[in-house]
């Protein structure tokens, strides 16, 4: 089979780091968390969104679990500074930095090494789902193994108002 060259990257990227993936392709989508699940057949927690931000400047990664929404202050704290500016990037500049659209955003197999942050909530799963490249790919793989591809700091991300 003929894989999309995003997806490609993304197993390629895995394989570099011994971790092989097996990518499912939902032509339908999995644009959002909860299309992702449904496709999936899982939890919608099991669902990694690979959110991109700018913290003062510096594009960073963060992977939060499909059930929660990012406090900015928690990826701020995070950083070591909450006294940090964080916003979302635009999609133009999450491609530049990740070389992929939004909705299909890996956690890894980006042009540069981004700083990375895992909520702490993906690890309370045995298997977690992220995007392998596109809107329509994904892949499954134990949560201390994105920690480790990403060289991820696990932190506490999820807002809780």
């Amino acid at each position: 089979m003929t894989l999309n060259p995003s997806v490609r990257r993304v197993v390629d990227a895995a394989a570099e780091h011994n971790l092989n993936i097996d990518v499912r392709e939902f032509p339908e989508g999995t644009r959002t968390a909860d299309d992702a699940a449904r496709a999936v057949g899982v939890e919608v927690g099991q669902i990694v969104k690979s959110l991109v931000f700018s913290v003062n400047g510096e594009t960073v990664l963060a992977l939060v679990s499909g059930a929660n929404r990012l406090d900015e202050r928690a990826l701020a704290r995070a950083t070591g500074d909450e006294s940090q500016s964080v916003g979302r990037v635009d999609a133009d500049a999450v491609r530049v930095a990740t070389g992929y659209a939004i909705g299909g955003v890996p956690p890894f197999g980006h042009p540069t090494q981004l700083a990375t942050f895992v909520d702490r909530d993906l690890l309370g799963y045995d298997t977690v789902w992220a995007a392998a490249g596109t809107p329509r790919h994904v892949f499954s793989a134990p949560p201390a193994e994105l920690v480790r591809l990403t060289r991820g700091k696990v932190a506490d991300l999820r807002d809780q108002r």
